[in-house]
């Protein structure tokens, strides 16, 4: 069958059935006098499955483990269950201490007295750990911020323009052993803060819908890696005036530092906030 018919037998819409299909969670046969996608009832009958598991908020990799025989389906949903059990716990404990909050006449902040609500202050901060993990990366959430993509991107049109004038006709785009490979007309020097822009609107929601699949984290971690990438761009920016200059001549190891700078930091923060388990 097609994968309109695909559509309305599922409920569901073309793109998670292609995205499926692109995780290697299904595979279509092809129909050998068209080229054409033939799904079969088997085919829909796991659509159906994987798509009800991702309401339970399983993960692509979980259940494509569970379709390769490599976990028991059991075994994942304990997993899942546990932890659902555990956020649930977390939100009732969250929610009776507001409702306490709530009971106190006139709460106001000056008259917070957190050992009114909590006994074993020690003992709650640890419970809490997970909170101060994130709050003890702030610089993952500065790198990952609006703000520092919209400098970055400033500084990338602020160098165009300040360039410009004094760049000649054609300016170098690749370079090899210090040498010029390939240029192009130095109008090209205004398509670094274009490219930020396209990152920005075009390839973060990409990578944000690609890391929701399998990471709560996915909004940090989508910011810091496309500002990751508009620096890289500024970088490249940077570089190809200075080489026009003479000032540097390699660009690799520019872009070995800043990759090994960036990664270095995601690493650490991931490592730091224990998120490497939930990817």
């Amino acid at each position: 069958m097609t994968i309109k018919e695909v559509e309305e037998q599922t409920g569901l819409s073309r793109s998670n059935v292609r995205f499926y299909e692109k995780e290697k969670l299904i595979t279509p046969a092809r129909n050998e006098s068209n080229g054409y996608r033939d799904y079969s009832a088997s085919d829909i009958e796991n659509i159906k499955k994987i798509a009800y598991l991702r309401t339970l908020g399983i993960s692509i990799e979980d259940i494509r483990n569970v379709i390769e025989e490599k976990a028991p389906l059991r075994e994942v949903l304990q997993k899942q269950n546990d932890m659902l059990n555990g956020q649930i716990a977390d939100l009732n404990r969250a929610k009776i201490l507001c409702e306490k909050m709530l009971d106190a006449e006139n709460m106001e902040y000056d008259d917070l007295k957190v050992e009114q609500y909590v006994t074993e202050l020690e003992d709650y901060w640890n419970d809490n750990r997970p909170v101060f993990k994130v709050d003890s990366v702030s610089f993952l959430y500065i790198w990952g911020s609006f703000v520092t993509w919209a400098v970055i991107t400033i500084v990338c049109l602020l160098t165009a323009l300040l360039s410009y004038a004094n760049l000649p006709q054609e300016i170098p785009v690749q370079w090899s052993d210090g040498q010029a490979s390939s240029v192009v007309n130095k109008i090209f020097i205004f398509a670094y803060p274009a490219v930020c822009i396209v990152i920005r609107y075009l390839i973060r929601p990409v990578i944000y819908a690609k890391l929701r699949m399998n990471n709560r984290y996915e909004e940090i971690i989508a910011e810091y890696l496309s500002n990751y990438m508009c620096f890289i761009v500024l970088s490249a920016e940077v570089f190809s005036v200075l080489f026009i200059y003479g000032v540097v001549k390699n660009i690799v190891a520019v872009l070995a530092v800043d990759t090994a700078v960036f990664i270095g930091l995601l690493i650490a923060g991931l490592i730091k906030t224990d998120l490497k388990g939930d990817w």
